[in-house]
C-alpha cells in the first residue's frame, strides 16, 4: 500500500498475553471508577454545603419567635408562686451560687452540694428544692417530668427560666471536686462503653468530626468546640416534637434510640454524663432556649 507516494511501512505489534490484557481492564475500571467516585464527592459536598445553609436559615427565622419564651415566662411565675404542702416558692432554692441566685447557675452545673453529699444538675436540684422547701414528694414532684400532647410540664417551664438566666454567660464546670471528678470519669465510661442489641456507644455517633445521621450535623462531643455547640443551647424548643425539651429528656432519649437499657429520670449515669459534657463544653457561651428540629 502506498500514500503519497511512499510505500508504508507495516509496525509489527506483538498480541497482549492474556494477563496483560486482564491488567488493562483493572486499571481502566480503576480509573473510571476513581472519576465517578470524584465527580459524586463532589457533588455531596455541594449538597451537603447547601442543606447546611439552609438548616441555618431555617433556625435562623425561628429564633425570632421561639415558642420557648412561653414556657420561661410560665416558669418564672412558677419560681416564685407559693405551692405545695408547705405553701411555698423556690425563692430560697440554692442552685450553688447562694438561695435565689439564679444568674449563671445553670451554666455551673452539675456541681458537687454539700447539703446532699451528692453531684447534681439542675433537675436533680429543682426536685430537691421542690421536696425540701415546698413539701412535695419526690413521686408528686416527677410526676409529669416531660410535656405530653395537651399537658406541659412544670419543670420542664422551671428548667426553661432558670437556664434562660445563665444566657450569655460561659459553661464553667471544671470538676475539680472529688465527686464530681468521679462522675466525670463514670459519665466518659458511659460516654464510649458499647452496649445494647446492636453493640452501641455514644461514641460512634459523637465521638468523631464529620459524621451526619440524615440531615443532621453530629458533633464530636469530645472537643470544646462540639460538646460546645450541644451543650450551649439546651432547654431546647424541639420543632419536630412541639415541645421544649430538657437535657436529661434528650440524654435519655438517645439512649432509648441506641436500644441501650433506659435509665430513670435523675439517675446518676445521667448526670454522671452531663458533668462528662460540660466539663468537655466549659468555656462556651451559654445560647439558652434553644430551637432544634
Amino acid at each position: 500500500m502506498k500514500y503519497g507516494g511512499k510505500a508504508a511501512q507495516t509496525v509489527a505489534v506483538a498480541p497482549f498475553s492474556p494477563e496483560e490484557f486482564e491488567m488493562i481492564q483493572r486499571l481502566i475500571r480503576t480509573l473510571v471508577g476513581a472519576a465517578v467516585v470524584a465527580a459524586f464527592a463532589g457533588s455531596a459536598a455541594a449538597q451537603d454545603s447547601k442543606v447546611a445553609d439552609e438548616l441555618a436559615k431555617y433556625r435562623e427565622a425561628l429564633a425570632d419567635g421561639n415558642p420557648a419564651d412561653l414556657l420561661e415566662v410560665k416558669g418564672e411565675g412558677l419560681w416564685s408562686e407559693k405551692r405545695g404542702p408547705k405553701n411555698a416558692s423556690l425563692e430560697q432554692c440554692d442552685f450553688g451560687l447562694g438561695p435565689g441566685k439564679l444568674d449563671g447557675a445553670y451554666a455551673q452545673l452539675p456541681r458537687y452540694f454539700k447539703d446532699t453529699g451528692k453531684v447534681m444538675d439542675v433537675e436533680s436540684r429543682l426536685v430537691h428544692c421542690m421536696m425540701t422547701l415546698q413539701g412535695f414528694t419526690k413521686e408528686q414532684a416527677t410526676k409529669n417530668w416531660f410535656s405530653k400532647p395537651g399537658t406541659e410540664s412544670d419543670i420542664e417551664a422551671l428548667v426553661t427560666f432558670i437556664g434562660a438566666k445563665s444566657n450569655g454567660k460561659p459553661i464553667n464546670v471544671p470538676a475539680t471536686h472529688p465527686e464530681e471528678k468521679k462522675m466525670y470519669q463514670i459519665g466518659e465510661y458511659i460516654f464510649y462503653r458499647r452496649s445494647g442489641p446492636q453493640d452501641f456507644s455514644c461514641a460512634i455517633c459523637h465521638g468523631q468530626n464529620d459524621k451526619r445521621i440524615r440531615l443532621q450535623d453530629l458533633g464530636n462531643l469530645t472537643t470544646k468546640e462540639g460538646a460546645g455547640t450541644a451543650m450551649k443551647t439546651w432547654p431546647s424548643y424541639r420543632v419536630s416534637q412541639g415541645a421544649v425539651w430538657t437535657m436529661e429528656r434528650r440524654l435519655i432519649d438517645c439512649m432509648r434510640q441506641a436500644r441501650f437499657p433506659e435509665p430513670n429520670y435523675l439517675s446518676d449515669s445521667i448526670v454522671a454524663l452531663q458533668v462528662y459534657l460540660q466539663k468537655n463544653a466549659t468555656g462556651t457561651v451559654m445560647e439558652t432556649p434553644g430551637i432544634k428540629r
